[in-house]
């Protein structure tokens, strides 16, 4: 069952919204949700959703539209488009297809490996950028749309240079359908700010929504008051959260509502390690929250210097320590292996801080979640090298038989998916003819060998990184911060080695 947040409109122009994985994702998904409502009540419009397990047959489609937010969502494109009978490169398709189109993180960060594929992207936000796009498309034929779209700060047309489009946040950002199917089911998910000042030296979620920017206080209010009317289950969304200014006051507005006896299910996407308070968590807990997350990257202080994530040790213990005294039952720790710089002694760093922790917390749930050092554009560490594999996988090893020793739980990405995923994030528009043989031979890390055998591509700089003074793919976009700042905040890095 499905509640729409909003009146859809009309429309004899067919454009599907596509989100390359399954539909419980694409309910789940707050940025493609909100962009499939403006269309929705666009008018003049018909918009359809569709994703990998649904995809509707519709004739006379004017535009496809995709939401790419993972480097291999490349492959649920290529399933759409192959269960809708459309060539997967632009240059195979004729004037009776639709135009194919897409946005989201992985294109704003670096276009050029899908630019095959797509007739134009969107670079940076898109909610404003989408109106413009929705009323060319719909009153110009493919070539005169193009033409225009052309002249769209945001919009990417293969090979011409772009400037990426950075919103002033406005309307609130929330979920427009509830669903029974959703991954986070019947959620209203509000966003309430976007980017990240701590300006992590791996992170493209801080580097390429900079500046920082909240919604008003005020407005935030308004959605939580509108999805409480059709949902007990609300989340607060956004890469720091905790520095909207008024983010307490936030909280306490929640925990008021909770005191005068709503029954609320609270979730926010992670507690920011050196911001924990008890009220903070005690609010959590009285919202049904038993496990929540913080981020360390590094256990070594000096390798958390290196990455611009200045926490001292006392900071995580405390945050350990401030969530089982309120209530939480346990904390995930996101964790990194591979970063540049990285020795024996900062691996090493990760069992003593693990036993410590689990002295000081008998009983509490901890688990360390790694994932390996993908080097993402956009980024201070854009430019630096893979870690060689089987490196990565002793390390790998030596932490699960020495986190279990101690009794700590752990994880670890694929460190084959993050090799690949390296190679997609830093490629060029040459990875095209390899992406199609990906998809062909099976979409799984044996197909990506086979695939390289078969076309022959090199893939030696993606994995062994850039020089500084080389073009890179990604600079057709015009950014900010630019290519220059992002070269000083690598060399005052290097400083702290």
């Amino acid at each position: 069952m499905e509640k729409i947040l909003y009146k859809p409109g009309k429309g004899d122009y067919n454009l599907i919204m596509a989100y390359p994985a399954p539909e419980s994702f694409a309910l789940a998904s707050l940025g493609y949700l909100w962009l499939f409502r403006e269309a929705d009540i666009y008018e003049g419009v018909n918009a359809i959703r569709a994703s990998v397990d649904n995809i509707p047959r519709v004739k006379d489609i004017g535009a496809i539209a995709f939401s790419m937010s993972f480097d291999f969502d490349f492959l649920g494109v290529f399933k759409i488009l192959e269960k809708l009978n459309i060539p997967f490169e632009v240059n195979n398709r004729d004037g009776s297809h639709p135009l194919i189109f897409a946005g989201g993180p992985v294109l704003t960060t670096n276009p050029r490996p899908y630019e095959a594929f797509f007739d134009f992207m969107i670079i940076g936000d898109g909610e404003d950028t989408f109106s413009r796009i929705l009323q060319i498309l719909k009153n110009n034929d493919k070539e005169q749309a193009l033409e225009l779209l052309s002249k769209i700060e945001g919009v990417y047309i293969p090979d011409k240079p772009v400037k990426k489009y950075t919103s002033k946040l406005s309307e609130v950002i929330y979920t427009p359908i509830l669903s029974e199917k959703s991954y986070f089911k019947d959620t209203f998910v509000i966003e309430i700010a976007r980017g990240c000042m701590n300006r992590c030296a791996f992170c493209t979620a801080s580097y390429t929504n900079l500046p920082f920017r909240y919604y008003e206080y005020e407005k935030i209010l308004e959605a939580i008051d509108l999805g409480l009317q059709y949902t007990n289950k609300i989340a607060l969304l956004g890469a720091q959260i905790s520095a909207h200014p008024q983010f307490e006051d936030i909280m306490e507005y929640l925990n008021q509502k909770m005191n005068s006896g709503m029954d609320i299910e609270l979730g926010i996407s992670s507690l920011r390690t050196d911001s924990v308070t008890p009220k903070m968590v005690q609010i959590l807990v009285k919202g049904g929250q038993k496990h929540s997350t913080i981020a360390i990257e590094a256990a070594s202080e000096r390798l958390r210097r290196f990455i611009n994530k200045n926490l001292k040790e006392e900071q995580i213990i405390n945050a350990v320590k401030i969530a089982r005294e309120n209530g939480l039952k346990g904390l995930k720790i996101y964790s990194m292996i591979g970063i540049p710089s990285e020795t024996e002694e900062d691996i090493w760093e990760f069992l003593t801080l693990a036993e410590k922790l689990k002295q000081e917390n008998k009983g509490f749930g901890l688990e360390f979640s790694f994932s390996t050092f993908v080097p993402k554009p956009q980024t201070p560490l854009q430019w630096t090298k893979r870690e060689d594999t089987k490196s990565l996988e002793a390390k790998q090893k030596f932490l699960e038989k020495g986190l279990a020793k101690i009794g700590v739980k752990s994880k670890f990405s694929s460190i084959k998916w993050d090799f690949w995923q390296t190679v997609l994030s830093r490629g060029d528009k040459n990875l095209a003819e390899f992406l199609t043989a990906v998809y062909n031979n099976g979409e799984n890390t044996g197909a990506f060998k086979k695939a390289l055998k078969e076309t022959g591509i090199d893939i030696n700089k993606t994995i062994d990184g850039y020089d500084l003074a080389e073009e890179l793919p990604w600079d057709i976009i015009a950014n900010y911060p630019p290519k220059q700042l992002l070269i000083n905040e690598y060399n005052r890095l290097l400083k702290r080695i």
